[in-house]
């Protein structure tokens, strides 16, 4: 088929779509409205319930992006739990292990003689971080609300509205009705909450605060409410080679201001009662003493201070606005419409039982959308980047101390960002991995006595970069280099050079400075250079050679090459990257035609776990693919199909977007079912495993998302030119086989809309935002091949079949 000749294209002079496009989508919502299928209890994107909360996976998310809370919508007894971004238990640390680079050599020799059990011994003795584990994000406190009287409320209703991140309680007492708005507003940097009844002088409460830290305490001062504390230890004592672990300083506090229209206050020694009024406001600020990952002299006081005078002459109505406009400016530049069916009027946890069995796409959309609701709402500019909780933590011991697990988690968090319009959100991740470039150089040199930087498989709000936990999966070298691809993925999706010379540049050179000299020969092959010590997360223990390791560092050297040729600059070390990047280990397949996960071809069809390490080329990566190389595209599908599909959230979300790389729509959609389904607690946050209300997970809500994305569209392809190819539905599954999408994002520059029925392309729009080339692929067919700038065009169904 002849590509689609320019002179043909439908341009247009705005954004506007013909009668087969997207326009006329609801602004505040992201999919299509079916008339009077919606009552005013529950939207398309909105998630609802008619009973209060009664655990913490039921509660509701707001966010700021610095400031978090979990609404648990109670009646008689409200609590509305709150987090803050920076408090962390512990204090500035360098974990690295002064001299270990010693050991290096011995290691390898151990692992190259096969002597494992030995090699895990001396690395847990002699080349682990000081102290052996890091620290945890910790809760802040409760908002505590009662109103006497409620706990015979009927008609009873409460809700989270993705399009505006507000959450609503209403209900009737003896005729009144109650009801209560929270939003986390990021102009205001505050947690806002409305109270109001209908009848004049009926709202009666009493607030307060309280923490689940040991030293804490609460007093009144006007009409504010004031918590002030300091964090708990998460490790106490020495760790298992006697070092200490560093005693938790950082102090915080918080405020809540309460004012109340009509009616009086009650003023008490830790709390606040309000008698008659018609309606109240309470605003909370919240703030630590951290400053940066090696400073912690800051003053929570006046910072809490400042956030409640800057509030000062702002009504309610006013900051809502703001907050609503701030909030939409992001979500809405993507809308996703599968359709609707009777069963989305139902509550979200009814829905939520039946997903597996109903026709429900309407969920998939939530879903998704959901995801860039949680996104938006856990990492904003100048916050802390998503953990594994995103910002949202009750517990003074969280699973795994919902820190940033960097062999899957964290960059599974910021998968979505791009792809789905909101670079912005990953501005923490990359200032987090400029940290961790700074504090990685001193672990570069005291583990391996090599230049560049290098971060192992954990790390906190001290940006640790030493491995921890144990030898057999923390000696893992390349949780750098996979943060790396970040910094490179802003620049494909944004093309901004200055962020490119200025910023992620630098970054991958120094990552793959690091990789240059620690790859050394395979002994039984010398012209191949391998990485190790190291592990194929988080199994087998510690070996030489393991295939990721691989497949990551050829994609930061090839990163890092392109980067110094679009910038021309470092043309020597550029060249040396090519070199080694040729010699380093190939991928392999092995005996049963499976992808190897490792250089020795030992790999067991027995083998279920939930870590899919030897496919990250497939994704997020992209050196194994169905077009350029099948065979290995066969064997790592081979290899997936092995691991089977186990009870992980997480690793459920990373199938849904290898499948779609592998152009399987029904399995990666059957994937994205089971995650819901199984892995979704009733607020449909994400659990790590089957059956087990906690520990809740963010990053399966993350992933997710960006599977549906991928299921979409896909850019990670490029013509003999380099210009990216814009897949157009390459793994749409049957049970989605109608809808619209706009606002999605392809490499390159390109800003896409697409519009599909009965499984069929309808119409692309096409915005280009760099003026590269545009290559349209739809069922392996060229649909353009030209180059576009700053304008939009349109594509027709009858483009499709030429």
């Amino acid at each position: 088929m002849q590509p689609y000749n320019r002179r043909d294209f439908i341009k247009t002079a705005t954004l506007a779509l013909s009668s087969i496009s997207l326009a006329g989508l609801p602004f505040s919502f992201g999919c299509r409205k079916k008339e009077g299928l919606f009552s005013d209890n529950s939207s398309p994107l909105s998630l609802w319930y008619d009973e209060p909360a009664s655990v913490w996976t039921e509660a509701l998310p707001v966010g700021n992006g610095r400031l978090g809370a979990m609404v648990y919508g109670g009646k008689e007894n409200e609590t509305i739990q709150f987090n803050e971004d920076t408090l962390w238990s512990g204090q500035p640390h360098d974990y690295a292990h002064e001299g270990a680079h010693e050991y290096l050599g011995q290691l390898r020799r151990l692992l190259w003689e096969g002597r494992q059990d030995e090699a895990h011994e001396l690395g847990n003795e002699h080349f682990m971080s000081q102290p052996f584990r890091q620290t945890a994000y910790l809760p802040f406190g409760n908002i505590l609300l009662n109103f006497p009287g409620h706990e015979s409320a009927s008609d009873y209703q409460r809700r989270l509205d993705l399009g505006e991140a507000l959450s609503t309680v209403s209900y009737k007492v003896k005729g009144v009705q109650f009801k209560r708005e929270v939003f986390a507003s990021r102009p205001g940097q505050t947690l806002a909450i409305r109270l109001e009844a209908s009848g004049k002088g009926d709202l009666t409460f009493t607030a307060g605060l309280d923490s689940p830290h040991s030293k804490y305490h609460v007093s009144v001062d006007g009409d504010h409410i004031i918590l002030k504390g300091k964090a708990n230890n998460f490790h106490q004592g020495r760790d298992r080679n006697g070092y200490p672990y560093p005693e938790s300083r950082l102090t915080f506090e918080a405020r809540l201001k309460v004012k109340q229209e009509g009616g009086k206050y009650n003023k008490k020694e830790s709390s606040i009662e309000v008698v008659g009024a018609k309606s109240a406001i309470l605003y909370l600020v919240a703030a630590t003493s951290f400053v940066s990952y090696n400073d912690i002299s800051g003053n929570p006081q006046q910072r809490c201070i400042n956030y409640l005078a800057n509030l000062e002459g702002r009504s309610y109505e006013k900051l809502k606005a703001e907050h609503i406009k701030d909030f939409k400016s992001l979500f809405n530049r993507v809308t996703l419409d599968l359709g609707n069916s009777e069963i989305s009027k139902r509550p979200t946890d009814e829905r939520l039982v039946s997903f597996t069995k109903d026709e429900d796409p309407a969920m998939v959309t939530l879903l998704f959308q959901y995801g860039r609701y949680l996104l938006i709402s856990s990492s904003r500019p100048e916050s802390q980047p998503a953990n594994l909780q995103g910002i949202w933590n009750d517990k003074l011991e969280p699973s795994w101390g919902s820190k940033y697990t960097l062999n899957i988690n964290a960059e599974m968090n910021y998968w979505p960002a791009e792809i789905t319009n909101l670079s912005e959100c990953a501005e923490p991740l990359i200032s987090m991995v400029e940290d961790l470039s700074e504090t990685g150089q001193n672990v570069a040199k005291e583990h391996y006595d090599l230049s560049g930087w290098v971060v192992h498989h954990n790390t906190d709000i001290w940006r640790g970069a030493a491995p921890i936990n144990g030898a057999n999966h923390g000696i893992w070298v390349t949780g750098g280099a996979w943060l790396s691809q970040h910094l490179w993925w802003r620049y494909q999706y944004t093309g901004d050079k200055e962020f490119l010379r200025n910023r992620a540049y630098p970054i991958l050179k120094e990552a793959s400075r690091f990789f240059t000299d620690y790859l050394v020969p395979y002994p039984e092959n010398p012209e191949w250079l391998v990485s190790g010590p190291s592990n194929s997360p988080e199994i087998g223990g510690l070996v030489m050679g393991p295939t990721m390791d691989h497949q990551i560092i050829r994609n930061l050297f090839s990163n890092t090459i392109e980067a110094a040729e679009i910038l021309g600059i470092d043309e020597d070390f550029a060249a040396e990257l090519k070199e080694k990047r040729e010699r380093i280990a190939p991928n392999q397949i092995g005996r049963l035609g499976q992808l190897q996960e490792w250089l020795e071809d030992v790999d067991s069809p027995e083998n279920h776990h939930r870590h899919f390490s030897h496919m990250w080329g497939v994704f997020p990566g992209c050196e194994i693919n169905r077009r350029k190389t099948p065979k290995l595209n066969a064997a790592a599908r081979k290899s997936l199909q092995w691991r089977g599909d186990g009870p992980v959230g997480w690793s459920r979300a990373w199938q849904v977007n290898l499948y779609a790389r592998f152009g399987d729509g029904e399995t990666a959609h059957d994937r994205l079912v089971k995650l819901v389904a199984r892995n979704a607690a009733p607020n449909l946050l994400n659990k790590c495993w089957d059956n087990r209300i906690q520990p809740f997970q963010i990053d399966g809500n993350f992933g997710g998302t960006s599977g549906v994305a991928e299921m979409l569209l896909q850019s990670h392809l490029r013509d003999e030119h380099g210009d990216y190819y814009q897949d157009l539905l390459p793994a749409l599954p049957s049970r989605l086989s109608s809808g619209k999408i706009s606002g999605i994002k392809g490499r390159g520059g390109f800003e896409i809309s697409l519009n599909w029925e009965d499984g069929r392309l309808v119409s692309v729009k096409v915005k280009s935002q760099q003026g590269n080339k545009l290559n349209l692929r739809y069922n392996e067919q060229m649909v353009s091949q030209e180059t576009i700038a700053g304008e939009t065009y349109t594509f027709g169904r009858t483009d499709f079949n030429k």
